[in-house]
């Protein structure tokens, strides 16, 4: 019996992002996906992909284009 998905995993789905941002985003998915397949559920999985989480948004927003226009 394998132990249900963690909720936070919906916010390293990256299929909505356009093609530059696919790419940042698409490691940090995938990291996700070995983390809640080879350790255990609890508090510290959870802590790990909250971490991974906030990780995945910086980059997310390091690729964005700048006020001025410039790419990161």
């Amino acid at each position: 019996m394998s132990s249900p998905t963690p909720p936070l995993l919906q916010y390293f789905k990256f299929g909505h992002l356009p093609d530059h941002l696919k790419a940042v985003s698409a490691p940090f998915a995938d990291l996700a996906n070995q983390l809640v397949e080879g350790l255990p559920p609890g508090p510290e999985l959870t802590v790990a992909l909250r971490k991974l989480l906030e990780s995945k948004d910086a980059a997310v927003r390091a690729a964005l284009p700048t006020e001025d226009g410039d790419q990161s």
